[in-house]
């Protein structure tokens, strides 16, 4: 097929594949013979923050309510004569799907079928059904969905840091939204969400597995709707103006938990742009705090032996195009000494520098467990498709971190750990 397009990775002996087809789906096939589980993701470039747009055919832009993008994930699984899952189930496939801020994802793994399961992908996903009646009745289950997650504590934690990080980003709220904005949705408004932003130019099939690339090809192209506009603008969110400040320092709330819960929140300040340069910075970050806050760290392990943390400590940086934070996390007796000796900690190093073997340790580390990371079918292509619709490649990742220097970590340090923009989240015992 002469409109497949294939980059080749030496250094990881990895390759890829691109065929796009005529309404702009972009279809990517990494294959690993001899591999028996195969693994397919159907993914927009779409999730709970695009609250904001203008939709297809439209001039001005609306607002729908908080939650839609996650409901809209629950609809498209129900179908005029019943539930895809009883279908997949019949094909001995596991079927999934997730909503996070900036995608909703479908995804399946087998060992045989493919070909029909990946039928059955494209079908249901490309066959919205939406009626008053199916869509009321969801609003009851995922109200007890969103009433299920305000009773977790590790969620709960997690979401009241971003609270406390953003003062308007959607970032801070709940990805399923909340009991009162899943009343507003109608079927007419999931409609014209799933008509903007499910269209195949905002969207991506990423297959991973033992297959036959053009035989996949010719089973997407058999079922994807042909009735769909084939080129459209690009769809934009509309995010509202973000402060450069944290909201609040410190907030609290109380569960049924045995031991303290805490986040401490870093709001990154650097945020506008994507690409490499993004990802750059994503590896950069969590690179950073490895080097401050891992395992194998003199700090780790004081603080564990003075049984300030457990083992459920641990930290990450998560960055898109308009938000990005650090995350250090775990259980504490004693959460707000946790963060007086974090930031003593951070400032120390900031005046008597980093240790420069540490940096190449742990740079080493995170290529050989990239490279590892290959083995897994799910990696792979949720990977692939998370930084090509950042407009950068995995592919890139491992060239990036092998050219990072260690005063990209020296500044990085001064940057992004400021006396200004850290915030605590705690969930202390009912």
């Amino acid at each position: 097929m002469d409109s497949i397009t294939t980059v080749k990775n030496d250094i990881l002996k990895e390759e890829s594949y691109l065929h796009v087809l005529d309404n702009g789906l972009k279809v990517y096939f990494i294959p690993k013979p001899g591999f028996t589980k195969k693994y397919a993701i159907f993914s927009t470039n779409y999730g709970s923050n695009d609250n904001e747009f203008v939709p297809i055919g439209e001039k001005e832009s609306i607002k729908v309510p908080e939650g839609i993008a996650h409901f809209l994930e629950h609809k498209l699984f129900e179908e005029k004569d019943g539930n895809i899952f009883n279908e997949f189930s019949k094909l001995g496939s596991s079927v999934n799907a997730f909503t996070n801020f900036n995608q909703t994802a479908y995804l399946f793994s087998c060992t045989d079928n493919f070909y029909k399961n990946l039928e059955l992908l494209v079908s249901f996903v490309e066959s919205p059904y939406f009626t008053d009646e199916n869509v009321n009745k969801e609003k009851g289950i995922i109200a007890q969905e969103i009433k299920m997650y305000n009773d977790n504590p590790g969620w709960k934690v997690f979401f009241n840091s971003l609270k406390a990080m953003y003062h308007n980003h959607p970032v801070k709220e709940d990805i399923a939204g909340t009991v009162e904005s899943i009343e507003d949705i109608d079927k007419e408004t999931l409609y014209k969400c799933y008509n903007t932003f499910y269209h195949p130019s905002n969207m991506i099939l990423s297959i991973v597995g033992d297959i036959d690339f053009e035989k996949a090809i010719e089973t997407i192209e058999k079922n994807i709707k042909k009735d769909r506009e084939n080129k459209i603008s690009k769809v934009q969110g509309i995010y509202p103006d973000e402060p450069k400040e944290i909201q609040q320092r410190y907030i609290e709330d109380s569960l049924s938990v045995s031991i303290p819960l805490f986040n401490i929140g870093f709001k990154d300040r650097d945020v506008g742009y994507d690409g490499d340069e993004l990802l750059k910075k994503e590896i950069v970050t969590n690179l950073l705090l490895d080097m401050i806050f891992g395992e194998s760290t003199e700090f780790y392990r004081d603080m564990y032996e003075e049984g300030l943390i457990n083992n459920s400590f641990g930290s990450q940086f998560v960055a898109s195009k308009t938000y990005a934070h650090s995350i250090i996390g775990g259980e504490s007796e004693n959460p707000k000494e946790v963060l007086d000796k974090i930031i003593d900690y951070i400032n120390r190093l900031k005046e008597e520098g980093l240790n420069e073997e540490d940096f190449e340790r742990i740079k080493n580390k995170m290529i050989g467990h990239h490279i590892m990371s290959f083995d897994s079918l799910e990696y792979i292509a949720n990977s692939f498709i998370k930084y090509e619709f950042q407009n950068s490649s995995l592919f890139n990742y491992k060239n990036i971190l092998k050219d990072i220097k260690f005063k990209d970590i020296e500044k990085r340090i001064k940057e992004h750990f400021t006396d200004e923009n850290y915030i605590l989240s705690v969930i202390k015992p009912k």
